[in-house]
């Protein structure tokens, strides 16, 4: 990249590489945007969180690119949505080279770089020909025994601790630190040992208010909370070796809380997820910025801080101009999310293509394919051949469990069916009267202006980043190979 200087040359220049920030990120797995102290959640405890969104900006409207993991990072890395990426944009496929990662274009200007934790995935990176996953080398060597079983054995801070050990002098660091919280499964009941009560749980519009439901909550708050915990003991490591000011934090998550309707959807609660930043004096403290960003923006965001020039193409905006009071520099109006395959869930491993665009106070949402069921095939056949309940798009969990065991008690169906049944092809939420999206608004009068408008937006943005599924072969997608996870089998579409 004629834009880099060699890695060689930049240990040749240690007193100019000192002045370069630090770059820290912190991703959670699963985690969705009302879930920290610091947006008000009653549920939750998060004082590291809270003190990185104190120390700088804290963002309201914060959306991933896609409600999937490995689509969302790959996204995160380069800066480009998903879509744009082949392979990289479904999800537990392949990355191919071309595709630039920011840690490597970092780590070719003189930083030292690694991760914790899960990195970029479920995918398979060295089929690409990347010497190491795309989020760094990794460091995950050391492990502890984690106060419950379904948490990792990973110990994030050792690691990272082990990392800084080996960092040259001199040398700048960029370190990623991926926890597995709160991705599923959880402990169940974690929440009666940690001494919580029922009705701590804020239950969102989208699933049934009941004592199963919120102690499955529970249990995914006590799984951020020790994300949270790793975050305290990490910044507390950046003060004692003296690099706090000098580092740029972003602390998010990489797509929403593993319940029905959330991950793996275009609602709110599947995309728009938190984000904090600071960096030292660089950010002002106690910023609450409510502009409309995306995840692609954090690679851009990284290259502005650190004073790297690139060559290649990012749909990505900067955010330093938010943080840096100069927001009429920031020219985004409309954020954009889609996803493709999400797990194996549907016969001859058919994805669920949908596209998304929050505009203002609004979310439209278009379902490419409204005949297939959005959370996957409702049948697939066991390991004795048996026909059980699939809906695979859908973490197993208390609250599943709950929908499918109670699909025809009427006052469950509704939220069994706003889950799992065929959606139209256009979906329509007015957020500021309906943050659970359950009232779709795409077929009323009243808002078909704005359906229109926003209908256009979505499509000139596809066709301006060369999404298939806005050109001549939408269906390649199905093409790209699915190289991690279960495979399952499933009645044939008729």
């Amino acid at each position: 990249m004629k834009n880099c200087i060699p890695f060689a040359l930049c240990f040749a220049t240690h007193a100019a590489l000192a002045q370069k920030p630090n770059v820290l990120l912190v991703i959670s797995d699963d985690q969705s945007y009302p879930h920290t102290s610091a947006y008000g959640s009653k549920m939750v405890a998060t004082p590291a969180f809270d003190y990185v969104a104190k120390r700088g900006a804290l963002f309201t409207n914060h959306y991933v690119s896609s409600p999937g993991s490995s689509p969302s990072r790959a996204a995160l890395l380069t800066g480009l949505h998903p879509w744009q990426m082949e392979e990289a944009g479904t999800h537990a496929s392949s990355f191919q080279t071309k595709y630039v990662c920011y840690p490597d274009v970092l780590k070719s200007n003189g930083y030292f770089i690694g991760y914790t934790g899960k990195g970029w995935g479920p995918g398979d990176w060295e089929i690409s020909g990347r010497p190491h996953n795309p989020a760094g080398p990794e460091y995950n060597r050391i492990r502890h025994q984690p106060p419950y079983t379904a948490m990792s054995a990973t110990d994030y801070f050792s690691n990272f601790k082990q990392f800084l050990s080996e960092r040259p002098e001199g040398a700048p660091f960029c370190f990623w630190i991926g926890t597995n919280e709160p991705h599923r499964p959880f402990e169940e009941g974690i929440w009666r040992k940690e001494g919580y009560s029922l009705e701590k749980a804020e239950v969102p519009g989208f699933l049934p208010d009941n004592d199963v439901i919120r102690g499955d909550l529970l249990d995914y708050a006590v799984e951020i909370e020790w994300f949270d915990k790793q975050l305290t003991k990490c910044i507390e490591e950046l003060k004692r070796i003296g690099e706090w000011d000098n580092t740029i934090i972003i602390v998010t998550a990489d797509n929403g809380m593993a319940f029905p309707r959330a991950k793996a959807n275009c609602y709110d609660f599947g995309i728009r997820i938190p984000l904090a930043i600071a960096w030292g004096s660089n950010i002002k403290g106690n910023q609450v910025i409510d502009a409309l960003v995306s995840n692609i923006s954090i690679a851009p965001t990284i290259y502005e801080a650190t004073g790297i020039k690139v060559d290649h193409a990012m749909s990505g905006t900067s955010m330093i101009p938010l943080m840096q009071g100069k927001k009429r520099q920031y020219k985004v109006d409309a954020v954009f999310a889609g996803r493709e395959r999400h797990s194996h869930a549907r016969y001859d491993n058919l994805g669920y293509p949908i596209r998304a665009v929050r505009w203002k106070n609004y979310l439209l949402i278009r379902n490419f394919k409204p005949d297939l069921f959005p959370a996957g095939d409702p049948k697939q056949f066991n390991e004795d051949g048996v026909l059980e309940d699939a809906f695979t798009d859908i973490d197993n969990s208390p609250s599943k469990s709950f929908l499918l065991d109670n699909r025809h008690d009427a006052r469950v169906k509704p939220y069994f069916d706003a889950a799992v049944g065929k959606r139209p092809e256009f979906e329509l939420y007015d957020l500021k009267r309906d943050r659970y999206c359950m009232n779709n608004l795409a077929e009323t009068r009243k808002y078909a202006r704005i359906k229109s408008r926003m209908a256009k937006m979505l499509r000139d943005k596809l066709v301006e980043t060369n999404d298939p599924r806005a050109g001549d072969n939408p269906d390649v997608w199905e093409t790209y190979p699915r190289l991690q996870g279960r495979m399952r089998e499933f009645p044939p579409l008729f």
